[in-house]
């Protein structure tokens, strides 16, 4: 490795109590993001009964999940305008941007009045919450991504964008443990009745607090290294259309992957398994830890041996074992089948993630970085990772096969690796 390849950016943090600011300032609201997502996904059944009355079980379900992935229809919107605006009057302007959307549509989300209390309006407003929500968040991954990987050294910049996807195991253990606190303590009326609120509404408390935060934080985007004003988005896709292209793929295995483990496997349990609602809330409680946990380590290993090693491993890995455990836990339903399954792919996940959120901004030069991590990572969770379990439920409706979720998600792992062949790894060198 040369010097050059060595040195530190002039903006780089300095110290352990620098670095945790840093972290914790850019994954906040990453964190706050996927706590909102996972009480909605775990109380969709829930939902889906308040919301959609009129509709069978399984049609309940299937509008419930389809007005979570809504949201994500707005991703790449959002991912446009507020990666272009991250570019053009800087990272913490845009970070501030995204956490206090993220907090309106929790607030929306938490006192929307049920189709019983106000017909259509109820389940109107949850799905413009939801739109809310996906512009934001798909400028929200984007801007701290890159104020993460740009505050970092060449040797350190897998470890410090490895906390973005480890702050998204957090925000769905504390997800998990709420729903799985409020299910135990509270009986099913009053459950149904108010309980579910009481998620959204604390995720408006967290907002401020991450506000502000991020206000204190430096700036990493100089004003000599911006672009003029509309030009961001047309020189991503004129300039470096190659690497929207190849990010987006490379997404898409992993994001299908994360959503199908997480979000959509207690849901599983639950409808196609018949297990408790307990069962499946420590599922997920288990999923985010294991995220949470094992993605900094995963960070730290990709510095040190590259970013396509631990991306081909953690594949590989779960196309030997997805199969085998969603076949287990078929044939023998119950809270070993379940958890072990989860644990395992949980840890495959994370190991492959932490690389792939720290490839897709090292493909990009920096007075552009924000607007094309924005793009790729909206867009590819947009596409596969928001309606995963709207398709996750219609497969195994329509076929009849519980074993379908596992068969879409294999498939979607092999066609997104290939897109490793043509991306370059530049773990340890100095970005421009």
């Amino acid at each position: 490795m040369n010097s050059m390849a060595t040195t530190a950016p002039a903006h780089a943090v300095a110290g352990k109590s620098g670095a945790r600011r840093t972290i914790a300032a850019m994954t906040i609201g990453n964190a706050l993001e996927f706590f909102d997502f996972t009480v909605f996904s775990f109380f969709a059944i829930t939902i889906g009964k308040l919301f959609f009355p009129s509709m069978s079980p399984y049609g309940q379900l299937m509008l419930a999940v389809a007005t979570f992935g809504v949201g994500y229809v707005m991703r790449p919107v959002g991912g446009v305008i507020i990666g272009a605006y991250a570019d053009r009057k800087g990272r913490k302007a845009a970070m501030t941007l995204t956490i206090n959307l993220m907090a309106l549509g929790c607030l929306l989300i938490g006192l929307a009045p049920t189709y019983a209390q106000a017909g259509l309006f109820g389940p109107c407003l949850i799905v413009f919450a939801r739109l809310l929500q996906g512009f934001s968040a798909g400028g929200e991954v984007g801007a701290s991504t890159t104020m993460l990987i740009e505050l970092s050294t060449p040797r350190t910049r897998g470890y410090f964008a490895s906390w973005q996807f480890a702050s998204q195991g957090l925000g769905v253990t504390a997800g998990a443990v709420t729903a799985m606190i409020l299910s135990g303590v509270l009986s099913v009326e009053s459950l149904e009745s108010w309980g579910w609120r009481v998620p959204f509404l604390l995720g408006v408390v967290i907002a401020p607090i991450g506000a502000y935060i991020r206000r204190h934080q430096a700036e990493t985007l100089k004003l000599d290294q911006r672009v003029p004003e509309r030009s961001t988005v047309s020189i991503v896709f004129r300039d470096h259309f190659k690497s929207v292209v190849l990010g987006t793929l490379l997404t898409l295995g992993s994001t299908v992957t994360a959503y199908t483990i997480t979000f959509y496997m207690p849901t599983f349990a639950i409808r196609e398994l018949g297990l408790s609602t307990s069962n499946a809330l420590l599922a997920g409680t288990l999923s985010g830890l294991m995220t949470f946990l094992v993605s900094p380590l995963a960070g730290k290993l990709t510095d040190q041996v590259g970013r396509k090693p631990l991306i081909l491993f953690g594949r590989i890995g779960v196309l030997l074992l997805v199969y085998p455990c969603f076949l287990w836990m078929i044939g023998s339903p119950g809270q070993a089948s379940l958890m072990v399954s989860v644990i395992a792919l949980s840890i495959l996940l994370a190991i492959m993630t932490s690389s792939v959120i720290t490839v897709i901004p090292e493909m990009f030069p920096q007075a552009v970085r924000a607007t094309g991590m924005s793009i790729v990572y909206s867009v590819g969770v947009a596409i596969f990772g928001g309606f995963q379990q709207l398709v996750a439920t219609w497969l195994i409706s329509f076929t009849g096969n519980k074993l379908a979720p596992a068969f879409y998600l294999m498939a979607c792992l092999l066609v997104s690796t290939f897109s490793l062949i043509w991306i370059k790894d530049r773990t340890g060198q100095v970005l421009h």
